[in-house]
């Protein structure tokens, strides 16, 4: 069995779906592996055996949405921790942007499962992924590196050209290595900062260690999606077409 592994985390691994997708399509016997069904939870497959969903699998997978938010500050992305709003009570047809010409109806359906696809911090805003897609979910949050985030960050004070450098370089914070991707001056209170593997408060902690303070974090991109003209508190579906 040492050459086996577990036919939910091959799944993912092949991209077809997030471990808790595969699980229930397993159990709903929507899994092919080698042309059978498969309906047993835990069971194994080898590297080399072709695994598919079913026509019914790939249908609900297609009538899941993803919604984008601007996210104001004082929401939790995710679950609330400290008493904060959770980001997903701002999903409701009065907050809905004007601007979303995605052709979808607003359904409480939406709603179900509806999970955050990465992570902002309950003090920053701006752009913050929401989807019932675990397909999605598996690219923002496993292979993060692979998408560029884009934060617009203000100042209380000008930046020194050393801050600056010092930042571009990499900063050591509690003995973790800290990088971004690119950093650039936007004005003299603001930075445009790029990142693509972040960790908790990292724009933050950096600013922090070079003696800058933060007044604003604001997530403008991820990947190829911009928050573009969303307005702070609104909403939109992500397009069909629309990709990450």
């Amino acid at each position: 069995m040492t050459d086996t592994l577990r036919l939910s985390k091959r799944m993912t691994e092949l991209g077809l779906c997030s471990r808790r997708e595969a699980d229930e399509f397993i159990e709903m016997g929507l899994v092919r592996v080698d042309g059978e069904v498969v309906d047993v939870l835990g069971s194994r497959v080898r590297p080399d055996q072709q695994i598919e969903l079913t026509r019914q699998a790939m249908a609900m997978q297609a009538d899941r949405v993803t919604i984008l938010l601007n996210k104001p500050v004082g929401y939790a992305a995710g679950l609330s921790e400290n008493g904060e709003w959770p980001a997903w009570m701002l999903i409701k047809p009065e907050t809905r942007s004007a601007s979303d010409r995605s052709g979808y109806a607003f359904l409480k359906k939406h709603l179900n499962q509806l999970a955050p696809a990465g992570k902002l911090d309950v003090d920053s805003s701006g752009l913050l992924v929401l989807t019932q897609d675990g397909r999605i979910a598996r690219k923002l949050i496993a292979d993060a590196a692979d998408f560029e985030q884009e934060y617009l960050v203000g100042l209380d004070g000008d930046v020194s050209e050393a801050a600056l450098a010092r930042l571009a370089a990499g900063v050591t914070v509690d003995d973790e290595l800290l990088k971004l991707a690119r950093v650039s001056r936007q004005s003299d209170r603001q930075l445009r900062v790029l990142l693509r593997d972040s960790h908790k408060r990292q724009i933050r902690r950096m600013a922090d260690a070079v003696g800058l303070r933060v007044t604003e974090v604001r997530r403008i991109r991820v990947g190829r999606i911009a928050l573009g003209d969303l307005a702070q508190g609104q909403w939109r579906y992500l397009r069909p077409e629309e990709r990450f």
